[in-house]
């Protein structure tokens, strides 16, 4: 068995060659250890066993579920531990209804009724309010003689505004989520805990509310809709789930919004492509989500028994980790042409990327996303010819977190 572990820097993880291509040719998975932390993992970078590994039983998520591994050391709690260590207790146990940490009976009782309010007709009733919302963004930030920040400025209040809506949370209280949840979510760490009390103690009031007087959004259908023979939500696990979709709602859809653009911005040829042939927009959004790959690696997962897979002998306990990235920027997937932006690939069948998972853990915002990333390319690339890079590219601040790469922290655009 390959012993030898391999410290992978941001950089390394965010590069979608580098070190991935040699992991690739190896006859068995990496053991690395991710940035930031000291426990190693078993690294899955192949496409092919990237897909199956999200699909194998014997690999799970939650390790409480294995008795035989609970005297190892775990990345996943060493990653909660750093990113989340700092958190008062009462509020900390919020963070442990992630939907990416359960599996089976208990993972779908927590899926199903988010899965009904992500319906493809509900998503699609959205489309006009995120045009508008775009629309009145940009038209703000254009009035400006400088360049405007489209993370911050745009894609942030976006997201907010669109997570709120389906949500339920009034509109008035939306730029203090909004805060919040950058201050959770995205801020240097100063601030994460008073980020998370904010929207807990929101979340708390607003389930209360919708219990009293429940409306048509999100948060009354999941006091108030249970299915038959569905076991409801209790109290914490209702607010785990709401504040859940509220943070993976905002941050992570801001930000590859942001990272989607300056891709373009770095291939100037595709840029003037698609302004120039707009009709491949609908192309150009899974291209942009296969580039870009924003989760660029995955949940831990646990072997369930010894079993051999991808070519390496694991045993009961040990944590595999899927490269999500590596594994969308795979030349036996893709070809030649797989570290390449291309805004006329064409996929096959379903996504034709795994930028949003695979399996039972698939996105429940993939349809959401979609819809905002054509929306977004088209307003701010396509109608408006002139809008570019404001500032050198060189000049571009950039965040790291934990376990991953790094991250832009502002995007000026000249609009």
């Amino acid at each position: 068995m390959n012993t030898t572990t391999v410290h992978l820097s941001p950089e390394q993880v965010e590069n979608p060659v580098g070190a991935y291509a040699g992991f690739r040719r190896q006859a068995e998975l990496p053991q690395v250890v991710l940035p930031g932390l000291e426990t190693p993992v078993r690294l899955v970078t192949r496409y092919a066993d990237v897909k199956a590994a999200l699909t194998e039983p014997r690999l799970v998520r939650d390790r409480t579920t294995i008795a035989a591994a609970q005297a190892e050391s775990d990345p996943q709690d060493e990653l909660m531990a750093t990113v989340f260590g700092a958190f008062p207790a009462e509020y900390a146990k919020y963070l442990s209804g992630h939907l990416a940490l359960f599996d089976g009976a208990e993972h779908a009782r927590r899926r199903a009724p988010l899965t009904r309010a992500f319906s493809t007709r509900r998503i699609a009733a959205l489309r006009g309010f995120v045009e508008r919302t775009a629309a009145d963004l940009l038209a703000e930030l254009a009035a400006k003689d400088e360049p405007a920040d489209v993370l911050g400025e745009f894609a942030y209040p976006l997201t907010t505004h669109l997570i709120c809506e389906l949500v339920g949370v009034e509109e008035a209280d939306r730029p203090r989520v909004r805060a919040w949840i950058r201050d959770f979510a995205f801020g240097d760490g100063s601030r994460m805990a008073e980020g998370l009390i904010g929207i807990v103690d929101h979340v708390k009031e607003l389930v209360a509310r919708r219990r009293a007087e429940p409306t048509e959004d999100l948060v009354s259908a999941l006091v108030h809709g249970t299915h038959e023979g569905e076991e409801p939500l209790d109290g914490d696990d209702l607010v785990s789930v709401v504040v859940l979709l509220i943070n993976t709602g905002i941050t992570p859809p801001a930000l590859f919004l942001a990272h989607g653009l300056l891709a373009l911005f770095d291939h100037p040829d595709q840029l003037a492509r698609l302004r120039a042939e707009p009709q491949l927009l609908e192309r150009a959004v899974p291209e942009l989500l296969r580039y870009v790959t924003m989760v660029r690696i995955g949940a831990t997962l646990y072997a369930t028994e010894d079993f051999e897979f991808a070519g390496t002998a694991l045993r009961t306990g040990d944590p595999v980790t899927v490269a999500l990235l590596a594994a969308d920027h795979d030349p036996q997937e893709y070809g030649e042409s797989a570290g390449r932006l291309d805004i006329a690939r064409e996929f096959g069948r379903g996504d034709g990327h795994l930028a949003f998972g695979h399996g039972a853990h698939y996105c429940l915002g993939a349809a959401l996303g979609r819809l905002v990333t054509s929306v977004v390319l088209d307003q701010v690339l396509i109608r408006r010819p002139g809008a570019a890079l404001g500032a050198g590219r060189d000049e571009l601040e950039f965040g790291h977190w934990p376990a991953d790469g790094f991250h832009l922290l502002r995007l000026p655009v000249r609009l």
